[in-house]
């Protein structure tokens, strides 16, 4: 084989690794969801309607609140709250009755407690 085949052959392989990495990347930052809330004031403008109730046992979700962006979580309860409904990646609405609420939750005191216990419905903060 000449040394032309040869150096197309690595330049096309070299390329398309490239390339996969790149689409590898663009996959993994499209799916993975960081958990930036933004509280509405009408439950029409949520996206999901949560409930804080007075027990852990009672939740479907333990909430901690992180002081950064930057520590958010990957749909497991560490959550942000933004500023503007713009930053938000989900618009919850606190409801007044539990029976009104998609989720319920419970707020935490360290990180470390934050999870989902009941993963049925952790698709809805996806």
């Amino acid at each position: 084989m000449s040394k032309s085949i040869l150096a197309n052959d690595f330049i096309y392989i070299y390329t398309m690794k490239k390339l996969l990495l790149f689409t590898l990347f663009l996959f993994v930052l499209g799916t993975t969801k960081a958990q930036k809330v933004f509280s509405v004031e009408y439950a029409s403008q949520a996206d999901i309607k949560v409930f804080v109730v007075d027990y852990e046992s009672q939740s479907d979700l333990s909430v901690y609140k992180v002081e950064y962006s930057s520590q958010t979580g990957k749909n497991n309860g560490k959550w942000f709250f933004v500023d503007y409904n713009s930053q938000a990646d989900k618009k919850i609405f606190f409801t007044a009755y539990a029976s009104q609420a998609d989720v319920l939750i419970y707020f935490v005191d360290y990180a470390s407690q934050a999870k989902w216990r009941k993963k049925e419905k952790m698709h809805l903060f996806y």
